[in-house]
This record gives structure tokens, sequence and C-alpha cells, in this order.
């Protein structure tokens, strides 16, 4: 049997093992950095709606400090009517209050609670949870991803890097165990 495929044989299996592993690794930190960047805007989604239903102004709940949504990374929240104007807003894009489309807010109050990354303009995303109230208004809470998806750019690279040499090495160090092997085999010393 040849060499290349004495190699290529042990390498396979342990090289799909090696990408299952690092694929699985990487998608488990990827959707934790992900679904962390979230927490904030569950927390201010879910107790404005619930301070809204409990009679509280729609400006109580956003606050008074003001958030520039592409240039910021705090959370931002904003209250929709219930035809989907913006009741109060402490987060701005461009001067004005970030609009989210028409279909993440109708979505919302069917489901209740609704969770989306929002591209409202070239180089700005953001991770938006929206909640509903009773009377049909939404409480939405935004923070831009920029650091975030920076880490995970930082992972895909570590990741890749890896993989890369993880695979390499190993068939190295399969062909020099199959070397060995070989001189062996033909009763050559080793040494």
């Amino acid at each position: 049997m040849p060499l290349w495929f004495r190699v290529i044989r042990i390498w396979l299996p342990i090289a799909v093992a090696v990408t299952g592993l690092v694929g699985f690794t990487y998608l488990a930190v990827q959707q934790n950095y992900r679904n962390g960047l979230d927490d904030p805007q569950w927390q201010l989604a879910s107790d404005g709606a619930a301070a809204l239903n409990a009679g509280a102004s729609p400006q109580s709940v956003v606050g008074s400090r003001k958030v520039d949504a592409a240039a910021s990374l705090a959370p931002f929240v904003v209250v929709y009517a219930a035809d989907g104007s913006v009741l109060a807003s402490n987060g701005t894009l461009g001067g004005t209050a970030p609009g989210l489309p028409t279909g993440v807010l109708d979505s919302t109050r069917a489901r209740g609670i609704d969770r989306v990354t929002w591209q409202p303009r070239p180089g700005v995303r953001i991770a938006t949870v929206s909640v509903a109230t009773k009377d049909l208004r939404v409480v939405t809470s935004g923070r831009n991803m920029r650091v975030v998806e920076a880490r995970i750019d930082n992972l895909t690279t570590i990741a890749a890097i890896a993989w890369g040499v993880t695979l390499v090495g190993v068939v190295l160090v399969t062909l020099i165990v199959e070397l060995l092997a070989l001189r062996l085999e033909s009763g050559q010393p080793t040494a």
C-alpha cells in the first residue's frame, strides 16, 4: 500500500473529527457572544412593557439620557404606539428616533416578544428585543453590535488558524508514524 494512502487513511477520520470539534466550539462561543449581547435589551424591554402595563408614561420608561445608536454601545429604548408611531425614545439615529420596520412591530404584537438583528443603515447593526404591552404598544430596546461583531471576527480567525494548524500537525505526525512503521516492517533500525 502506498505511503500517501496509508497517511490519508489514518488522517482523514481524524480531520473529520477535528473539523467537527472546531466547528462545534466555534458555534458555541459565537452563539454565547451573540446571545449575551441581548441581555440588557431583554431586561429593559421587559421592564418597560411591565411599567407601561402598570400605568407608567412612555417618557418615564425611556428616560432622559440620549443615546446615538450608531456611535454608542449603550442600550436605548423606544416606545411605539399601536399604530407604529414613536411615542418616546432615548435613542437616536441620524438625529431622529429609530423606526423599526412595521413587520417587526407586527410580529412582536402577535407573539408578545421578538428579537431581531436590525441594520437601519450600512455599517450600523443593532441587536433589538421588543416586547408588546396589553394595549399593543411595543417597547424596543436596542444596542449597537460592533464590539461583539469584532469579537466574532477574532474568534473566526482564531478558529480557522487552530483548525488549519491542527490538520497540518496531524498529517505530519501521521506521516512520521507511518515512515517509522515502514522502517520497522522492512527491518531497518529506527534510531
